[in-house]
C-alpha cells in the first residue's frame, strides 16, 4: 500500500499511517514533527513506547531516566544536530511508557520522525548518537555492485531487546537495488522515502503490485509481501525503516527473518554467474 504526499509538511505532526481504520493492522503510529524555532514538543504515554528520529536540524531533547520514577525531576538532556539525512547518521531516541518527553527546536528548527506502539515492559529510556546508529556497506562485492547501499540500524534485537521495534535507514544509490534480493517476513514494515534532488523517484513492487515512489511517499509492508526496490538513475534515494515484532516472533536471526525467495537467492553467489553486455 502507498500512501503519497506532496506538499511539504506543515509546523507540528502530521500522522501518515495511523494505528486506527485502514492502517491498525500495522500495529504502530508513524509521522513526522516539524518544529519552528524555539517551538516546544512534549510527549508522555501510559501504554505506548515511542521513538524519534531527528532527520534534520537542531533541538534539545530531554527525558526522564531510568531513576525517574522514584526521584521527581530526574531527566537527562542533549542538544542534538543533523544537519541532513543523506550525508549524516541519525539520533535516535527510544522511550518507553510512562517515559516523558520534551524537545526544544532550534535556531534554525528541527523535523523528527516518530513511531509508537504498545509496549508494558518496563525500561530505560535511550538516545542512539550517529556513532551507535552502526552503518554498513551492505551488498557490497556481490552482483557486480548493483545493490550496493548504506544500511544504518539504530536499534534491533541486539542493541534493544526489550523494544517492540526495529528502526534504521537505508540509503539507496543512483541506480542500484536494495531491499535485494527479493524478501518477505510476517512483521509488519514501514518505509518512507526521500529523494535528492527532491524530484527524484525509484520504482517497488509490493507483492505484485509495482508502485512508483516520490519524494514523502510512504509504503505500508503487510505479512508476506516481497517488497525489492530500485532507485532512478542520478537520483539518491533515503528511505527510514520500522518494524513491529509481532507476539512470538521477534523481527531478526531467531525466527530466520527475513525470509529471500529461494529462486533468487543465487544471485548472492559467484558474480561469473551473472551474465554482462559484451561491447
Amino acid at each position: 500500500m502507498r500512501i503519497p504526499h506532496k506538499p511539504p509538511f506543515i509546523r507540528g505532526y502530521t500522522p501518515l499511517s495511523p494505528r486506527s481504520g485502514s492502517t491498525a493492522d500495522m500495529l504502530m503510529d508513524f509521522g513526522v514533527i516539524v518544529l519552528a524555532p524555539g517551538d516546544i514538543y512534549e510527549s508522555e504515554s501510559d501504554t505506548d513506547e515511542r521513538v524519534w528520529l531527528l532527520s534534520r536540524g537542531k533541538a534539545d531533547i530531554a527525558w526522564d531516566d531510568e531513576k525517574a520514577l522514584s526521584k521527581a525531576g530526574a531527566t537527562k538532556s542533549l542538544e542534538i544536530y543533523r544537519p541532513n539525512l543523506f550525508d549524516y547518521s541519525p539520533w535516535c531516541l527510544s522511550a518507553p511508557a510512562k517515559c516523558r518527553v520534551t524537545i526544544k527546536a532550534g535556531k534554525e528548527g528541527a523535523e523528527f520522525y516518530y513511531a509508537a506502539t504498545d509496549n508494558p515492559k518496563s525500561f530505560a529510556a535511550k538516545l542512539y548518537t550517529p556513532e551507535e546508529c552502526r552503518s554498513e556497506f551492505r551488498g557490497e562485492g556481490t552482483m557486480r555492485e548493483t545493490s550496493t547501499r548504506i544500511v544504518r540500524t539504530c536499534f534491533d534485537d541486539t542493541n534493544r531487546s526489550e523494544s517492540n521495534l526495529v528502526i534504521g535507514e537505508v540509503i539507496g544509490a543512483p541506480g542500484k537495488w536494495s531491499s535485494y534480493p527479493p524478501h518477505h517476513h510476517p512483521q509488519p514494515e514501514i518505509y518512507h522515502y526521500r529523494f535528492l534532488p527532491e524530484q527524484g523517484f525509484g520504482l517497488t513492487a509490493i507483492g505484485d503490485t509495482p508502485y512508483i515512489i516520490k519524494d514523502k511517499d510512504t509504503i505500508l509492508i503487510r505479512e508476506g509481501e516481497v517488497h525489492p526496490q530500485v532507485t532512478a538513475p542520478g537520483y539518491a534515494m533515503w528511505y527510514l525503516w520500522i518494524i513491529r515484532h509481532i507476539d512470538g516472533a521477534h523481527y531478526g536471526p531467531a525466527t530466520n527473518t527475513p525470509v529471500f525467495i529461494e529462486g533468487h537467492k543465487w544471485v548472492m553467489g559467484p558474480e561469473d554467474k551473472i551474465w554482462q553486455p559484451k561491447k
